[in-house]
This record gives C-alpha cells, structure tokens and sequence, in this order.
C-alpha cells in the first residue's frame, strides 16, 4: 500500500537534513544520555524506541519534544511520521535524531532551529506577548544594587529570563545546573541572565544562593510575597507573576530585539545542552 503525507515546509525541510549527505554522527545508537534535551520520560521512549524493529525514526525538537515510530514500511515514511508526530507536540521545527540502525543527528542545523530570526523592523511591528515569535513584556526590575532596569534596556543582548523562588522545590534543583550554563557561557557581553525571584523577598532569595556558594546574576523582581503577585511594566502598569509565569520556574529565551525564541514552563532538563542554541541566537539574532 502507497502512502501519501501533506507535510508542512519545516518538515519537508527536516526531511531534507535527516536525508542530506553533510549529517555527522553524534554518538553511538544505544547511547541515550547523548540525545540532547530529553527528559525521564524522553529517554524511555528513546529506550522503547530502541527495541522495535524497522524501518524506526526517532525525532526530536530543541525543548524536550519528542516522538517516535516503528515497523513502518520504509524508512521515509518512518521519519515522515516521527516528524509528523513531533511536530504536533512543537512549535519549533522537530528533526529525525536516529534512523533504523544509525544516528543522523545534524548538529549543526539543531543549534539553528529557534531562528530564523526578525529583524530589526520586522520585530518593532509584531505584538507583544509571551508566545514564540512576539515581543516580551517590558518588564522594569532592580538589579543587586537597587538600580532600576527595563528589558528594553537589554536590546542587543541574548536575553535568558528566568522566574525562581528558593522556596520552589523544582526551582532549587534545576538552578545548579543553570549554574553550569552560566559557567560555560563566559563573559560573552551579547548574554544576559536575568534571574527574577517571585513571592519572596530578594534578600531571602540572595541569601539562599549565597548559602549554595551559587554565582549567577540575581535580580529584584519586586514580588515580595504570594500576596504581592503583580510585576511591573516600564510605562507603570501592572501585570501578575502568574500571567507570565503559570508554574515556577518559567523561562523565556528572548533575542536581541526582545522577541521570544524559546520559553518553558518548568524545570529545564541540562541546560549546558542549550548552549548551541542560545550561542546561535546571539551570533544571529539582532540584524
């Protein structure tokens, strides 16, 4: 039996890197730990991913999203399907990582999946808002020093926002790892963390990370407690922390022009992981 698939164009052109002669073998089959940005319940697809015969493709997407199929007819139509699949779980463009019995991971068109980018005037005339391709709220903070800063004040810059509070369980454990990202960032001068506690006072959360000997740009967000939920916006409005962020932590990837490339609602699964795309949106992203 003939099958037929209407893919979109970022599929077809997912298609095109799965198949292309210039995909570079990034780790041995079996090695699950090497699939980059999966999480528990990744890595056990991965696994079941593994056991089922051909024609197997295993897709993934920058973010954690994920999908695969098995027994499939030819090996075409089992990446056309994982990437089908994928693609419903991701608003960015999903690529096949293993198929049948090879990696075909591409590494160098995954660093470029959160682009492309606006431009300059392309980026002055979309909406704002917190979805993939819209202008981040102008949010106004304070720094350690208590000077006061807008995001729009940051414009050039890779921006990684990220919502915590160190009374957030899921928030204590992924900060040590955003700890190594930092790390491995360096002084690049077009990245800037901004860390925003929410729900509690700064210096309780800049205490704790003292007491955790982490070293990461901590600033004010002005939520002092979970009755005090409103942040605050350049032109003096107010907008709630729960509007911007529905679960703690909540991060957004913003480029050089505020735009919103990545975000996610929750802990971030190895954040080194990250590092080629977020380096891809800075040497990219601003134009």
């Amino acid at each position: 039996m003939f099958r037929f698939y209407l893919l979109r164009p970022s599929i077809w052109i997912a298609l095109f890197f799965t198949f292309s002669p210039l995909v570079t073998l990034a780790a041995a089959l079996n090695d699950i730990k090497a699939v980059p940005h999966l999480d528990s319940a990744g890595r056990d697809g991965y696994r079941d991913f593994l056991t089922f015969d051909k024609h197997r493709a295993f897709a993934i997407a920058p973010g954690g999203a994920w999908s695969w199929k098995g027994g499939e007819a030819s090996a075409k139509s089992a990446s056309a399907n994982a990437l089908q699949t994928c693609q419903n779980d991701s608003d960015i463009t999903c690529i096949i990582y293993a198929l049948d019995d090879k990696v075909v991971f591409d590494t160098q068109a995954w660093a470029k999946l959160w682009g492309p980018y606006l431009n300059r005037a392309e980026a002055s005339s979309v909406r704002v808002g917190l979805n993939r391709g819209e202008r981040f709220y102008n949010l106004t903070f304070k720094n350690a020093t208590g000077k006061s800063i807008s995001l729009s004040d940051l414009q050039g810059k890779l921006v990684l926002l990220h919502f915590w509070g160190s009374w957030c369980p899921p928030c204590r454990s992924e900060i040590p790892d955003m700890q190594k990202l930092y790390q491995s960032l360096g002084a690049a001068s077009d990245v800037q963390l901004v860390l925003l506690q929410v729900q509690e006072d700064f210096d309780v959360s800049r205490q704790w990370a003292r007491q955790q000997h982490l070293k990461l740009p901590l600033y004010d967000s002005g939520v002092k407690s979970k009755a005090m939920g409103s942040l605050t916006l350049a032109d003096g409005r107010k907008i709630q922390d729960r509007d911007i962020a529905p679960a703690f932590p909540t991060t957004y990837v913003l480029d050089k022009h505020g735009v919103v490339v990545f975000s996610n609602i929750g802990p971030v699964a190895r954040w080194p992981q990250y590092l080629p795309q977020l380096r891809d949106v800075a040497a990219r992203s601003g134009k």
